[in-house]
């Protein structure tokens, strides 16, 4: 550990400004007074700090109401964290569609949008696609491209910390794409990219079912399942980010591949063929019987995927997401089935956010990666070691 001296004035300088500036954004226009006592800093100091933030555009004095100045005389001024001083993306890419949120700096999202893609669309054409929504979601908001802070991608794949997807079977070119840096081209901010189920963990635990629970599991179920999994509150990766690829289960040959599950003619369904499977369940809803059976063995194969990683990793909460988070009855056979293969059964709930999971995580990425800046903090759930 080094020592924090007077010969060190720039480190003092960042830590004053992280302190106050976290003052500012956590209290409803404060006074300089309450400056002062929350922060612990001498009110020169603490004057000298607001006063740099006001210069950068991160802070601005809140004009003094009518009523107050004559009740008062000349009344105490009071300061706001801008929130509008910057924008954040979270981007999602998937087999069908591409969606984008726009947020404030306090992480409020301001817009959204998203646009279809083709499944089988190469990966110039995808990142086309990306290109095309997040600018026309900027122009829509009136926001310009230089007020990007940070933008968060996510992916499927097992993604590296530069970007790069070491591994990804859902989308055509995937393999090896350096993801990061193609999209780093379109912005003049970090881009941070992550899988899709790790940041659906992190969106659930910000926003949704995982809310004030720190060991979840979050299960990306369909065709081609995944998870993501938050260990002590912070996510959990794995040594080369592939922890999670539950999909890959049936390699140990005590399963079949889930196209083959849910297939009701025996000819395997198509990865990546949403209508596909919405039919299955339909008919299965509808009485048809072989739907039924092909639905019973789905979500028997989903249970020993989830049991594999309850015993492994304990979770207080398991969240399923995907588009077997909209299947009726789902609950019922997992929570039943989880009791009798594990130790201590998990909780188990659907996702609140649905097809916005990945989004949002990708989201609080770009979120954590600002704080970290603007207010030292250090340890977030995404932060990488």
């Amino acid at each position: 550990m080094g020592r924090l001296t007077g010969g060190d004035p720039s480190l003092l300088r960042r830590i004053n400004s992280a302190v106050v500036l976290h003052a500012l954004r956590a209290a409803d226009s404060p006074t300089l007074t309450h400056l002062v006592q929350v922060t612990g800093l001498s009110r020169p100091t603490v004057e000298g700090v607001v006063e740099g933030l006001i210069e950068t555009g991160l802070v601005v004095e809140v004009p003094a109401e009518e009523g107050e100045t004559r009740r008062q005389g000349r009344p105490a001024r009071r300061f706001r964290f801008r929130t509008e001083a910057g924008h954040l993306l979270g981007v999602a890419i998937g087999p069908h569609r591409v969606s984008a949120l726009l947020a404030d700096l306090s992480g409020r999202v301001v817009d959204t949008g998203q646009r279809a893609v083709e499944e089988a669309a190469r990966a110039d054409e995808r990142l086309d696609r990306v290109r095309t929504v997040v600018a026309d979601l900027l122009r829509r908001a009136g926001v310009p491209r230089s007020s990007l802070r940070a933008v968060g991608v996510a992916t499927p794949g097992i993604v590296e910390a530069d970007g790069t997807v070491r591994l990804g079977t859902a989308l055509p070119d995937w393999t090896g794409l350096p993801l990061g840096d193609r999209l780093r081209r379109s912005f003049r901010c970090p881009v941070l990219v992550e899988n899709d189920a790790n940041a659906a963990v992190v969106a659930e635990h910000w926003q949704g079912a995982a809310a004030g629970s720190d060991d979840v599991v979050f299960v990306l179920a369909g065709l081609s399942p995944g998870a993501g999994s938050l260990i002590g509150g912070r996510l959990h990766r794995g040594f080369g980010g592939a922890a999670g690829e539950i999909g890959a289960l049936h390699l140990l040959g005590r399963e079949a591949r889930p196209e083959k599950l849910l297939s009701t003619t025996g000819q395997p369904l198509q990865p990546l063929d949403e209508e596909q499977v919405a039919a299955v369940f339909a008919a299965a809803r509808d009485g048809d019987a072989r739907a039924r059976d092909a639905v019973d063995r789905f979500i028997q194969r989903l249970v020993h995927d989830v049991a594999a990683l309850v015993l492994a990793l304990d979770p207080e909460l398991v969240v399923i997401g995907g588009w077997a988070a909209g299947l009726a009855g789902v609950l019922t056979p997992l929570r039943r089935e989880l009791a009798r293969y594990c130790l201590r059964p998990p909780q188990v709930a659907l996702s609140q956010l649905g097809e916005a999971a990945a989004a949002t995580g990708a989201l609080r990425l770009a979120l954590d990666h600002v704080e970290g800046e603007l207010f030292a903090v250090e340890g977030t759930v995404t932060s990488r070691r």
